[in-house]
């Protein structure tokens, strides 16, 4: 007979783990609040619809601005995707919507923060020096290895539309254009446009973020820091710098874990044994888990899907190795005993109590603010084709009755005018009743 464990230690053994994920979580807290916010501040003045404009092609300035607006984007990885899928499908060049995607998840804000609290700012410093850097890689293997063929079969399959995740979110575009950056910021409009991105950031990547914090508790209590140490080649030194970037991705793959949800999971690997480049590795690898592939393969067909894995590895695994040897150079990677914030449930009176406290007071008026306005519409279509969610609500019969000699707008998008009810094909929000004026436009 098979001698099970007795249940005081399976007990135990569960209410560590959980301990270390709440306590990863109350290090990081404030730092997601500051990030999500910051990035709908960012979002809230930089308008989706401009970024086919900006996108014609892979030249150097193109991809610059790429990264650029996918810094300035959402975090979420799945909403990524969604979004280079569709500036793809309306004309943007394909080298540059992926490279929109990298700096997606790489650049923003929220990740260099949580990086810098966790294990180091040094980890926050590679990260931004590695992100541009692999879309630099990226665009040379397009170059040299993606062929008009390849292009043409994705092209074709993207038309096709198929579903894939975060899709409605992806194209909601409630920026605020016109005037000072600073006037749109505080303008009405602008407050409630940070709290809606604010709000559907949370929605959309919720699940990475506490699954990744789970994920890592669980491995820093169950599995011992002796089978890291074997594993990532700790007792020689060259094969661990080697060995690092290689597999780094691939531990990544096999999280499901992505957006900066994998962040707690370095985090822990980091104080297991892996090399400094192993682990920038494995954070920029987000973008190759397993149920993101799949989703490539349903956006731009399997040849296409498997381009992307290998191209995306050898870029990710490559940018490792060059920040393991550039740090190295620069005296820049930590030496000496790791100690990476994986910690157990432990609540004082410190400064990050206090900044828990003042930044869950944000999210609490972000929050409401957006429940005032109309944000529960939109995270329903969150998930849906945008496209489909509008024609379906316009195709709709209406009522006769003098409503239907009204006009209806949309709230953020005054310029999207209907004679009949349904939701703004660009954010999703419900159209508002408006006295009919001359000159209304039928739905854009």
């Amino acid at each position: 007979m098979i001698a099970l464990p007795p249940l005081a230690s399976v007990s135990g053994g569960i209410a560590h783990a959980l301990s270390i994920a709440f306590g990863m979580t109350w290090e990081i807290l404030w730092a997601l609040i500051l990030g999500f916010a910051l990035s709908g501040v960012v979002q809230a003045v930089v308008s989706k619809s401009e970024m086919i404009r900006l996108l014609p092609d892979d030249s150097p300035r193109t991809l610059a601005i790429a990264c650029g607006l996918g810094a300035a984007s959402s975090s979420c990885s799945y909403a990524a995707v969604a979004l280079a899928r569709s500036i793809f499908r309306k004309g943007a060049d394909f080298t540059a919507a992926m490279a929109f995607e990298f700096a997606s998840t790489n650049l923003v804000i929220e990740l260099g923060i949580i990086l810098a609290l966790l294990i180091g700012w040094q980890f926050t410093l590679a990260e931004f020096v590695g992100g541009p850097l692999m879309v630099v890689l990226l665009a040379l293997l397009f170059r040299a290895f993606l062929t008009p063929r390849l292009l043409d079969m994705a092209r074709r399959q993207a038309e096709r539309g198929l579903r894939g995740s975060m899709e409605g979110h992806a194209e909601m575009d409630m920026s605020v254009t016109g005037g000072p950056i600073l006037s749109r910021i505080r303008s009405p409009r602008g407050f409630t446009a940070i709290s809606h991105y604010f709000v559907m950031d949370w929605a959309a990547i919720w699940k990475d973020i506490f699954g990744g914090l789970l994920i890592a508790g669980a491995l820093a209590a169950w599995v011992p820091n002796s089978f890291w140490r074997d594993f990532f080649l700790t007792g020689h030194p060259v094969l661990a710098k080697i060995w690092g970037p290689l597999v780094g991705p691939l531990v990544a793959m096999l999280s499901f874990v992505c957006s900066i949800g994998n962040v707690p999971l370095a985090a822990v690997l980091w104080n297991g044994g892996i090399s400094f480049g192993g682990v920038i590795a494995f954070i920029f690898a987000d973008l190759i888990v397993l149920p993101i592939l799949n989703i490539y393969r349903k956006y731009y067909g399997g040849r296409m899907s498997l381009f992307l894995l290998a191209t995306f590895y050898a870029t990710m695994a490559a940018a490792g190795y060059v920040i393991e040897v550039l740090f190295g150079a620069l005296g820049l990677i930590p030496t000496g005993p790791r100690h990476a914030k994986v910690v157990e449930a432990s609540v004082h009176l410190d400064y990050t109590t206090v900044l828990n406290v003042v930044f869950l007071a944000l999210a609490v008026v972000l929050i409401v603010r957006s429940l005032r306005t109309g944000v529960v519409p939109m995270l329903r279509m969150m998930n849906e084709p945008m496209e489909q969610g509008s024609h379906e609500e316009h195709g709709r019969g209406h009522h006769e009755t003098a409503e239907d000699d009204a006009a209806y707008t949309c709230p953020m998008h005054l310029e999207v005018v209907s004679d009949q009810p349904g939701r703004c094909p660009h954010c999703g929000m419900q159209l508002v009743a408006r006295p009919s004026q001359p000159g209304d436009k039928r739905p854009r």
